[in-house]
């Protein structure tokens, strides 16, 4: 799995979904990326005040802002390689939390999704935080993901594959510190990708909730929140 990518439509056999987690904790390696995969309802990890995983909202908190228990989880501590796009071009709207837009110079990265179920992903959360050496690094990183999602309106996520799916992209609202866009597959019945990301100091983050319904205010709420910890 790759850290970033859009969610699949429900019911489809493409759908997107997590790697299923044991009682206890797991590595996987994918793609260079490290995954730490436990349940939601474990007991959570030490986290020790900042750090990029105080960014992070816990598990409870995510659920309540969604509006649904989400008991599968998964950790990834760099960001994933870029996902495949046609045009080339869309890479980053295609893949906001992968290298494309985390490059090289963090000094700290977490990505942590979250859905329903191991077999069940009628929505999903997540929250990817990455700190940089400067405010500067982070504001040109931040102007990567800005630039690259007002240059793509409409892209096909991995052409090549069995999975391909259409996808249309509209930024809702861009200032030099806070972005909202939305990512939209195309006949997906209202499935949908709601995404925030906001420049904090050195620090780039971003939320996202997938659903066939508006997360707007949900991912809303949890860039807001986890804006706040960053600080």
């Amino acid at each position: 799995m790759s850290s970033g990518s859009e969610a699949k439509a429900p019911g489809r056999s493409g759908r997107w979904r997590l790697i299923g987690a044991g009682a206890a904790l797991l590595v996987a390696v994918a793609a260079g990326v490290a995954w730490w995969l436990w349940p939601a309802n474990d007991a959570s990890p030490r986290v020790v005040a900042g750090t990029v995983q105080a960014v992070v909202l816990p598990a409870d908190e995510v659920s309540k802002a969604v509006g649904s228990t989400l008991n599968e989880q998964t950790r990834a501590s760099e960001p994933a390689p870029p996902l495949p796009a046609d045009p080339p071009g869309c890479s980053v709207a295609v893949g906001p939390a992968t290298t494309v837009v985390y490059q090289g110079g963090w000094t700290a990265f977490v990505s942590v999704a979250q859905q329903d179920s191991a077999t069940s992903t009628d929505h999903t959360a997540t929250q990817t935080v990455g700190r940089y050496a400067t405010a500067d690094l982070a504001s040109e990183v931040f102007g990567t993901l800005a630039d690259g999602l007002k240059a793509c309106t409409t892209a096909v996520r991995d052409a090549s594959g069995a999975n391909a799916s259409r996808w249309t992209y509209r930024v809702d609202s861009a200032t030099d510190t806070a972005l909202t866009w939305t990512a939209t597959q195309d006949h997906g019945d209202g499935w949908a990708c709601y995404r925030e990301a906001r420049l904090a100091g050195s620090t780039v983050l971003q939320s996202a909730v997938c659903q066939a319904g508006d997360g707007r205010p949900a991912a809303r709420a949890l860039a807001d929140r986890m804006a706040e910890r960053a600080k």
